[in-house]
């Protein structure tokens, strides 16, 4: 009596530190959290950014999409007050832009280690909140090192080709399950719920991905009964 959720997420995706507040809000409600195991996977929404970016954020999404500076600042503002619903202080004015894929390689590193949810929030956090750049690998270090994970440890799976290959198999599952945009949550490889949903919404998947796998819900201790083999007595 167990249910797998499956997030496919980017640390550079504003929506998916939002979506990830909503799912756990919903989470903390489930009666069967303690039943429930999240697995986070690696997604890069921009994986020709350059390691480190010269420019700030708003310079990044006027060329990147090809919008005018002042929709790019409405946009962000947008998402700022979101995240503030969900107790985020999102701080784009400071965030560093970064290719987020060493950083993935560290959430990595982090699930052998058994952190990956502490290091995926820290990322997160660190990108958003802080203005810490996720490119760098001394920011990286420091934080798989508050998580409990050596300084040799993660330096070494920055350059694991083995994580290399575990990062890129989460991309390609994700192609193969037809992801386009994330967030993405998949429970029990059975429902998928795209994008930074109400909490609402992932209670009513959590609940009906549970009856699914769990049909029959025992109330109550052993009692009496007969069996093929007879009565108890």
């Amino acid at each position: 009596m167990a249910l797998d959720i499956d997030i496919w997420s980017d640390i550079a995706c504003p929506w998916c530190y939002i979506g990830k507040r909503r799912f756990e809000s919903a989470l903390a409600g489930f009666a069967h959290k303690d039943d429930v195991t999240v697995t986070w996977h690696s997604y890069q929404l921009d994986p020709s950014l350059p390691r480190h970016y010269d420019g700030t954020e708003v310079d990044y999404l006027v060329q990147r999409k090809g919008m005018a500076a002042d929709q790019v600042r409405q946009m962000t503002a947008h998402v700022a007050e979101q995240a503030a619903g969900e107790g985020l202080t999102y701080d784009f004015d400071s965030l560093v832009v970064a290719n987020s894929l060493r950083a993935h390689h560290l959430l990595h590193v982090a699930a052998r280690a058994g952190v990956q949810d502490e290091v995926k929030e820290a990322l997160l956090d660190a990108h958003f909140v802080r203005g810490l750049d996720i490119g760098d690998d001394d920011v990286l270090v420091a934080i798989g090192g508050a998580a409990g994970v050596d300084e040799a440890t993660v330096r070494a799976g920055l350059d694991d080709p083995e994580v290399g290959r575990e990062v890129q198999g989460d991309f390609d599952t994700a192609r193969s399950l037809g992801i386009q945009g994330v967030p993405f949550f998949v429970l029990d490889m059975k429902y998928a719920v795209s994008g930074a949903q109400p909490a609402e919404v992932f209670t009513q998947a959590l609940e009906q991905a549970w009856r699914e796998g769990n049909p029959l819900q025992p109330i109550g201790g052993d009692a009496a009964a007969c069996g093929p083999d007879g009565c108890a007595i």
